[in-house]
């Protein structure tokens, strides 16, 4: 479980550093961006496994590592001279749910090309049933990852002065 946790970890830390790097941000901020997406997405992982007695759905997880996320990306951003939104925004994007996304779409375009009643009604339930829950992580990661920043707007706001 340890060794999936670290895998999770790495390759969120390595997208994250990737996303952040389309911004050019300083070069110190890449370090944080990747242990701050490493923090959130494997406290995500972490919160879904059932085997740490956890087993919190996607949605609930997700926003509580947003909010993680949004407290580390508070705290750390100063030590790289940056705005919070810096570390915060590449490190959110490793976590978007884009399989929810890809499988609503896929709903949506069998439902348009359906002839039957029963094959419709099957498209249409993958496609409401996913675009709901691509949408409510989203705000679960919108709601989560603001938080903090309105909570310790002090530190955050002092980050770059």
């Amino acid at each position: 479980m340890l060794l999936s946790i670290l895998q999770d970890a790495f390759f969120a830390a390595l997208a994250a550093i990737g996303f952040a790097a389309v911004s050019r941000p300083p070069r110190q901020a890449y370090l944080y961006c990747g242990l701050i997406a490493a923090a959130g997405h494997s406290a995500r992982f972490a919160l879904m496994s059932p085997s740490l007695g956890t087993g919190l759905s996607i949605i609930t997880a997700t926003f509580l590592a947003a909010m993680l996320v949004g407290v580390l990306a508070v705290f750390l951003s100063p030590l790289a001279h940056t705005p919070a939104e810096t570390c915060l925004f590449p490190s959110l994007l490793p976590m978007i749910p884009g399989m929810y996304a890809y499988k609503a779409f896929g709903g949506l375009a069998l439902c348009l090309m359906s002839t039957g009643r029963e094959v419709f009604d099957n498209s249409f339930y993958l496609f409401a049933s996913n675009s709901m829950t691509c949408g409510c992580i989203l705000l679960g990661m919108v709601v989560g990852a603001t938080i903090p920043i309105f909570i310790f707007k002090k530190v955050s706001f002092t980050a770059t002065r």
